[in-house]
């Protein structure tokens, strides 16, 4: 039942906690009549110590911090009392202070607001204060009357506290008029803010329906909504459709959006595909160098040797021939499952290319999975970020078209996660003649980012595929790796029946009913598992869901095994409704391109700085430091348990994985194997069983639209693209 929503009146007497964003605010207000002084807490814009507030919202108690009050709605008037006035004035004017804040109220008493207002030139009359200080005090108060009148007209609007203060922060004192000439440009520049408020702060400005501004924005939150969820482009007609359902309007009235949108290169038309032109260059970019490298008839590559005998024995035939498949073809991929022996070719083909004295260099997505490859081929991996030199001052790579890394070849391992973006601007940077070596398990799910580009490569016809199917003696023992071939194969996974004291390494427990799931999921990482296997429950131990909401989502686990894993801690800070702790496990949520932080980076809070409200993030095993304000704390997540989606590139010693038929919209046959491959030594499946049975016969791949597999083919289709001139590659490009 939600709580009942109050007003509560009174004076704001001193912050306890405010973020420089503006969005959140721990304070104290005494009530009208002084009788109580009440904790409040949530977006203050423009409050100050002094200052009346008129606040709504709703009581509440928080776990560790007991009652307070919770502000949805924040107004503010100048305050009255002679001590509420003092408050402010030194609250506002820097350097002021409470002895001169207080010699001015004392000098003109219930006229100090009008000098401030009208004759601010007197207040060099108070001593103390001179001519500079009294010039330095009205340009002060200036300011603040431009901010209070900026608030009450979005406030007007129906904005609530928590987004002013983000309007303020990015527009100053101009924002009342950013606003009212194109509040959809809000959704582009303001962190937090999409089209859907925007639309609602236009609706309150009584701005058309079908204004030309808001079919077009329209249309661009459309395509762009579409690419967050893996699409290249999207057909003109669905684009149309859910552009309409946005604007609730006829189609008509969505097609002049697109329209629109295009006219104004905003989105691009190539036939009756819509793109954004970042993935619509990309799409085209992609396919013409990938064709360039594969027809390179002399690379160094082919200058390594043949493994020696004693190592061919020890494998498949099938390793034996990705190994040699690179010396024949200048693009290459090696792909299979968990166990089948993928980093024994990688560490075979490093060898050779050692011996040979080539110039290697090895990638991966994700810091995890580089370090993962550092230590399998005993050479230094990079993200491909930080292998192109990313910077994110310019969001720009050092290495890129017109200036080529320099390496004969390239690994790169989980390429199942590469997206088109990054795809593109890998293979624009490698050099002609560099053998290249693509990994991965092409059963996994597709990568975060748009595309399905490991599946277009393998079936393009450019690159010279192995598919690794033989399970080795060693991982076969595996039950981790056994089920996981089962699931992939469309039959249930099977548990073992454990012998007295024996310990295995894949459990599956029924829960029964969603609750019982919580409660189990929260015992076995905080007390049975570090107990009987001596995993450390925060760093070794990783919970993956399908889903961030519902029953055994990730916004349900992560608040109980916060608390649970890491108890009471003295130094701590807090960002909303949550408290981050010294040692808390996070993740982040969103590509950070100024600090070199991507979307799926999981770290710990090494370092809290109260008094500059700041804190530390060790990422990579602590060899990554980066450092946020405690406003910043909104692109991090708790990371006790992460959806399937976002553990991909990871491999954890311990994973708890969740499964439950409240979760049947993302039960797929691939996603359940995905998360079965991130365990490295303990599997503990806490699923229905009727769960895993719409997960395993659910095979449908998730359906994504995009171009990269057909233009690959066309272009393969070509022959000999290399004798190509460049006036004709660029003409290739524009027909593609």
């Amino acid at each position: 039942m939600p709580a009942e929503t109050v007003v509560l009146k009174g004076e704001l007497l001193r912050f306890r906690y405010r973020d420089d964003s503006g969005d959140f605010a721990v304070a104290l207000v005494r009530t009208e009549g002084g009788s109580e002084e009440v904790v409040v807490c949530g977006a203050l814009p423009g409050a100050e110590p002094g200052r009346k507030v008129e606040l709504e919202g709703s009581y509440a108690t928080h776990p560790d911090y007991g009652r307070e009050f919770r502000v949805e709605k924040c107004k503010v008037a100048l305050p009255e009392s002679s001590s509420g006035l003092v408050r402010f004035l030194s609250s506002v004017v820097p350097g002021l202070g409470p002895k001169k804040a207080a010699a001015i109220v004392d000098h003109f008493g219930k006229e100090t607001l009008e000098i401030l207002n009208r004759f601010p030139r007197r207040l060099k009359e108070v001593p103390g204060i001179g001519a500079k200080g009294a010039a330095d005090i009205s340009r002060i108060w200036k300011e603040s009357t431009a901010q209070r009148e900026s608030l009450i007209f979005l406030q007007g609007l129906g904005i609530t506290p928590a987004y002013c203060a983000r309007l303020l922060k990015a527009y100053g004192d101009n924002a009342p008029e950013v606003v009212k000439q194109n509040p959809w440009r809000l959704a582009d520049e303001v962190n937090g803010i999409g089209f859907l408020k925007a639309d609602e702060i236009a609706r309150s400005l009584d701005i058309s329906g079908d204004s030309p501004e808001r079919l077009r924005a329209a249309a661009v939150y459309a395509m762009n909504t579409l690419t967050t969820s893996g699409h290249v482009c999207a057909p003109e007609s669905l684009l149309v459709k859910n552009t309409a359902e946005l604007l609730k309007l006829p189609e008509n009235a969505a097609q002049k959006g697109v329209q629109e949108a295009v006219a104004f290169e905003l989105l691009e038309r190539i036939d009756n595909m819509i793109y954004t032109p970042l993935l619509a260059h990309a799409e085209r970019t992609l396919p013409v160098r990938i064709a360039e490298l594969a027809n390179c008839k002399k690379f160094p590559a082919q200058k390594m040797g043949t493994l020696p005998q004693e190592t061919v024995k020890k494998l498949a035939p099938e390793q034996f021939q990705a190994v040699e498949t690179v010396k024949r073809s200048p693009l290459s991929i090696v792909t299979g499952g968990p166990g089948v022996g993928k980093t024994t070719v990688m560490g075979e083909i490093v060898k050779l290319a050692r011996e040979a004295k080539l110039k290697i260099a090895l990638a991966a997505p994700t810091g995890r999975a580089a370090k993962r490859l550092s230590e399998s081929s005993g050479l230094e991996a990079k993200t491909i970020h930080r292998l192109l030199g990313y910077d994110p001052r310019c969001n720009e790579f050092e290495y890129n078209s017109e200036n080529k890394l320099e390496c004969e070849l390239l690994i790169v391992d989980e390429v199942s996660m590469l997206d088109l973006l990054l795809a593109n601007a890998l293979f624009s940077a490698i050099p002609g003649g560099c053998a290249v070596v693509l990994v991965g398990d092409a059963d996994q799910l597709p990568s975060v980012g748009a595309g399905t580009v490991l599946a277009d490569f393998i079936g393009c016809g450019f690159f010279a595929v192995t598919h690794l199917t033989q399970v080795f003696r060693q991982a076969a023992e595996s039950s981790i790796i056994s089920n996981a071939h089962r699931v992939i194969h469309g039959e249930m996974p099977v548990a073992p029946s454990p012998r007295e004291k024996e310990k295995l390494d894949f459990y599956w427990i029924d829960p029964g009913d969603p609750l019982r799931a919580e409660e189990l999921i929260e015992k076995m990482a905080a007390e049975r598992i570090p107990e009987r296997f001596g995993f450390d429950p925060v760093k070794e131990i990783q919970i993956l869901t399908p889903m961030n909401r519902g029953d055994a989502g990730v916004f349900k686990l992560n608040p109980l095994l916060a608390k649970r894993l890491l108890g009471e801690k003295l130094e701590s800070f807090r960002f909303g409704e949550r408290t981050f702790v010294m040692g808390d496990k996070i993740m982040q949520r969103s590509n950070n391109y100024d600090k070199n932080v991507f979307n799926g980076d999981v770290g710990f809070i090494t370092s809290i700085d109260s008094e500059n409200r700041k804190f530390v993030c060790a990422f990579d095993n602590g060899e990554r430091k980066v450092e946020y304000g405690f406003d910043e704390a909104d692109q991090l997540n708790h990371a006790y348990a992460i959806t399937v989606h976002k553990s991909q590139g990871g491999e954890y010693p311990c994973v708890i994985l969740a499964l439950l038929k409240g979760h049947y919209m993302m039960l797929r046959r691939n996603l359940l194997y995905t998360a079965m491959t991130r365990a490295k030594k303990l599997l503990i499946l806490v699923a229905d069983r009727q769960a895993v049975e719409i997960a395993i016969s659910n095979n449908r791949r998730e359906r994504r639209y995009s171009l990269l597999g057909e233009r690959l083919r066309k272009l393969y289709n070509r022959g000999n693209f290399k004798s190509h001139s460049k006036n004709d590659k660029d003409a290739i490009r524009k027909e593609l």
